[in-house]
């Protein structure tokens, strides 16, 4: 993007450049870009995240000048938001299916790492920051749940709050830091509603250094080899801007659809009941992006060698999310793409269906036959990561690699994937 205009206004934007260069930066890191001319519509998401990012942020500074956070008024301010404010109730349908459409977007980005092998050298550390990103996601999601002070979100945080008591020594006292007390009241809705306004920022600034690693070594493409000469690769503006475009207008249709159509689909409809400390809800299930980890977390019903239940369930919930950032390090192929991997390809889809039967059991109460296939699933979660890929990694013999992207573009000959 060369400096345009004429006369004074094109020295102006030449002095600030030179001096500030972000006019140079855009145009290095946007137009001039070199992007992989192969990459399809799964790469639309890394774009679509960051616009569903900036719009939860808006529309939550928005909210946060009407919401009182006091236990007393909390549920009242959402419900004035909700009719009194100029907009108020489509702001909050935004915010509150924006979550979740942030959610699945930020999911079919990570799946579609794990297909074409995006977390392997040189984007370890992309990978992992990519990791941060979605705990913090989590971190946020879970204390803006807390805020409207309805049913679920206060049994939910009363809940979600008292895992911590199974850790020994200390979980006590994070218990208590966490609620600002001995019970989850006023001091807990405060602390939620304070870190719930600073982590999307913290988020914002991990965002860029994810942007800095990617720009590092480029994106990794639908092939999983890298890009050899200027043939592989064209500017990602207009090319891509115009892709992420496109995959912008169809997102903003589904999301509108949820957002005037059927708003609370997502939602659980006791949170339209004020919080009572003295009725606990007949279930009690987290918002759907948390059920797979809730699953993992009831799946232990026993101790295993005088360890608690409860602490082992805790312990497997948070390492079903920790053990994403060593998965760079548990694939031993040297083919970064499932479509030259064809056991690996498979295991893959297996590992879809888990996560999907993770997250059935998690919003299934913990009865008969649910418990055993959570305790399956559970298993395969932590076999399919841990012995599977390690294994197929080395027994695996890949399909032939295309010479280059450009080659396969064009449809020329292949060579054996040890000679790419």
């Amino acid at each position: 993007m060369p400096v345009t205009g004429t006369g004074r206004t094109s020295r102006i934007i030449r002095w600030i450049d030179y001096r500030l260069p972000f006019v140079a930066t855009v145009e290095h890191e946007l137009y001039e870009y070199p992007t992989p001319r192969n990459l399809n519509y799964w790469w639309n998401f890394g774009s679509l995240a960051g616009i569903i990012l900036v719009i939860m942020i808006v529309s939550g500074i928005v909210l946060a000048m009407h919401y009182t956070p006091n236990t007393t008024l909390a549920f009242d301010s959402v419900e004035r938001i909700m009719r009194d404010v100029n907009y108020g109730w489509l702001l909050r349908y935004i915010h509150m299916n924006g979550a979740s459409m942030f959610f699945v977007i930020v999911y079919i980005h990570i799946f579609r790492g794990l297909y074409y092998g995006s977390y392997k050298y040189p984007r370890e550390l992309l990978w992992m920051l990519g990791v941060v990103i979605l705990l913090l996601m989590m971190a946020t999601a879970f204390m803006g749940y807390v805020l409207p002070w309805g049913q679920m979100s206060y049994w939910g945080a009363t809940v979600i709050t008292n895992l911590f008591s199974a850790i020994p020594v200390f979980g006590q006292k994070i218990v208590t830091l966490l609620w600002g007390g001995f019970t989850v009241g006023n001091p807990t809705l405060n602390r939620f509603f304070s870190l719930h306004y600073l982590l999307p920022f913290v988020i914002v600034a991990v965002v860029g250094l994810h942007l800095i690693a990617l720009h590092s070594h480029g994106s990794n493409n639908p092939l999983g080899i890298d890009s050899k000469g200027p043939q592989d690769s064209i500017p990602f503006h207009p090319y891509y801007t115009i892709k992420d475009m496109f995959g912008l207008m169809v997102f903003l249709i589904i999301f509108s659809i949820f957002v005037f159509f059927m708003p609370n689909l997502l939602g659980d409809p006791q949170n339209y009941i004020p919080a009572n400390p003295l009725q606990t809800p007949p279930d009690i299930a987290p918002e759907w992006y948390f059920r797979p980890f809730y699953a993992i977390l009831r799946s232990m019903t026993f101790n295993v060698l005088g360890i608690p239940s409860k602490l082992i369930g805790v312990i497997l919930m948070f390492a079903s999310i920790l053990l994403l950032f060593v998965v760079p390090w548990l694939d031993t192929s040297r083919v970064r793409s499932a479509t030259f991997r064809p056991i690996y390809k498979k295991i893959y889809w297996l590992l879809v269906l888990d996560v999907v039967a993770l997250g059935y059991v998690g919003a299934r109460p913990p009865v008969g036959s649910t418990v055993v296939i959570g305790q399956i699933a559970t298993f395969y979660y932590f076999f399919h990561f841990l012995i599977l890929i390690p294994l197929v990694g080395k027994i695996e013999r890949p399909r032939p690699l295309p010479t280059s992207i450009g080659a396969a573009v064009l449809g020329s000959t292949a060579v054996a994937a040890g000679d790419d």
